[in-house]
């Protein structure tokens, strides 16, 4: 008597039917997952880099400016694209190499399919030497709004002590909040 080990087209097509089923219940809630992850990671790294920037600010005891610069090294409001943290020593939101500053940190720029916003119009942060903000109405929120995803929006709020604060689902709604309960919307 002759054994043979392999599986027959009947049990083939039966495991491929399963894994048919389990594929299509598990893909729409995958854009989702994937937009979830993505606004976490993101905005965790934003908070990274910006308790980063208090503590330079605090231990070198100089301004220290985090904003997106543009092409002539001036601070721009397009928070999506690269994020710079550089000594700031005149605090006018430019990185002068001509005057000794330079740049201690980067942040690569967010996936293309999403939004990054900071307080409407505000082009940098800027740190005293205190780890406070230097620039009077410098405190806000960021905004992190993921691409078809607009109800997964978080938030990351920045005082004026320097210190960030995360924004959370606190009435369990699904949806992201401040610590005054008012929720996280893209525009």
């Amino acid at each position: 008597m002759k054994l043979t080990h392999g599986i027959t087209l009947i049990e083939l097509l039966i495991c491929l039917s399963i894994l048919a089923m389990l594929v299509a219940i598990a893909l729409p809630n995958y854009g989702p997952f994937l937009a979830k992850q993505r606004t976490n990671n993101e905005v965790r790294q934003l908070q990274r880099l910006l308790l980063s920037a208090r503590n330079q600010a605090v231990h070198n005891e100089q301004y220290i400016t985090i904003c997106p610069l543009d092409s002539n090294n001036i601070c721009t409001s397009e928070w999506q694209n690269e994020l710079y943290v550089f000594f700031d020593s005149n605090k006018n939101k430019q990185l002068d190499e001509v005057q000794g500053e330079f740049v201690i940190k980067q942040k690569n720029a967010i996936p293309s399919i999403d939004s990054l916003k900071y307080a409407k119009g505000r082009t940098a942060l800027v740190y005293a030497p205190t780890g406070r903000l230097a620039i009077w109405g410098g405190n806000g929120t960021f905004k992190y709004c993921p691409k078809q995803y607009k109800s997964m929006a978080k938030g990351l709020i920045v005082s004026i002590t320097g210190k960030t604060y995360l924004t959370s689902d606190i009435d369990n709604d699904g949806k992201e909040e401040n610590r005054y309960f008012a929720h996280v919307k893209c525009s």
